[in-house]
């Protein structure tokens, strides 16, 4: 089977790719991974709120630095401290020198102007293309639906203009109509939308009665939001579209593809069964596609979207009643 795609101009190898997560963080399991056979990696995001907290930190040292002149023998030489910006362009440096795949950098701002600039960081560090996450919880009362979305449409497209790499969106399922939005940010400049980003939701300790962080690993069914909104936007949109989030075998890999992803991302599998978890999957896929006859990733693609299906209202309300309808059936 012909397992090579293309994402955002780039050919990949494999469909399957290595989402932004702890294994992309170190460069010996970013190797691990190519070398099982992963399409391409993404790297864990450039958070702006780090880079300024950290500049915060080294100001008040500074500050404190020459309160007394007897610190100046304590605090280590703090211009020449690294960064978190220098750290993550130096991961991303021997990231690349150490694999074969196309290197994908991931940023997450809070501001017009650090979007911008860490972009051009990134770019200019050699990523392959970058991926802007847009990881937002729009918590204010006072402001619309609509302002929220068009401050990311405005983000989209001032990235766009200072890049000169593919520009992948990873967006959430909450807007108040995701193929709109979806359509807005390909209009301003992305290239991919990545679909979905998965919000992690924060815990109330009843001991500590404080707000602590939660994270679980995804899990198969998962996907199922994702594979809606593929079959509903492939073959709509001028963009290459990845499903991530719920894949976690050769099937979902076969599962994504049918309803029209040009790519599939994985992070929980991987971090359960390791990197060589990529082998397997792809073993999954190539003995899955042999079965139905399928010859290439190409011929596979979009096969399963709402255009090429013969139940198109599936992917919209009609699945929703057929299913509770089957369901309280059962019980009779």
């Amino acid at each position: 089977m012909d397992l090579t795609t293309t994402y955002m101009g780039l050919r990949l190898r494999s469909p399957i790719v290595a989402s932004a997560g702890p294994l992309t963080g170190r460069v010996d399991s970013a190797r691990a991974l190519a070398d099982a056979g992963i399409g391409a990696v993404v790297l864990p995001s450039l958070f702006e709120e780090q880079v300024v907290h950290e500049a915060l930190a080294t100001s008040a040292l500074m500050e404190a630095d020459g309160s007394n002149p007897e610190a100046a023998s304590y605090f280590p030489d703090l211009q020449a401290t690294d960064s978190v910006a220098d750290r993550y362009v130096r991961h991303l440096e021997d990231t690349k020198r150490a694999v074969d795949v196309p290197v994908i950098a991931s940023l997450n701002g809070t501001s017009a102007a650090g979007w911008e600039r860490y972009a051009r960081l990134l770019q200019d560090a050699g990523a392959d293309a970058l991926e802007l996450n847009l990881y937002r919880v729009a918590a204010d009362v006072h402001t619309s639906g609509a302002a929220v979305e068009q401050e990311q449409l405005d983000l989209v497209g001032a990235v766009r203009d200072v890049l000169m790499i593919p520009l992948a969106v990873k967006v959430s399922p909450f807007y108040s109509s995701v193929a709109h939005m979806a359509a807005g940010l390909v209009a301003a400049g992305a290239d991919a939308l990545v679909v979905f980003n998965r919000f992690y939701q924060p815990d109330v300790s009843p001991v500590t009665r404080e707000v602590v962080p939660s994270l679980e690993l995804s899990s198969p069914a998962e996907l199922r939001l994702v594979l809606r909104w593929l079959g509903l936007l492939h073959g709509r949109l001028d963009a290459d579209l990845a499903a991530t989030t719920g894949i976690h075998s050769g099937l979902d890999v076969a599962r994504a593809l049918l309803a029209g992803a040009d790519v599939t991302m994985m992070t929980s599998a991987l971090l359960r069964h390791g990197p060589g978890h990529v082998a397997t999957c792809e073993q999954e896929l190539v003995a899955w596609a042999h079965e139905q006859g399928y010859a290439s990733v190409a011929q596979l693609r979009g096969s399963a979207s709402q255009q090429r299906v013969t139940d198109p209202a599936g992917f919209e309300r009609a699945n929703y009643v057929e299913g509770l309808i089957a369901f309280a059936n059962s019980f009779r």
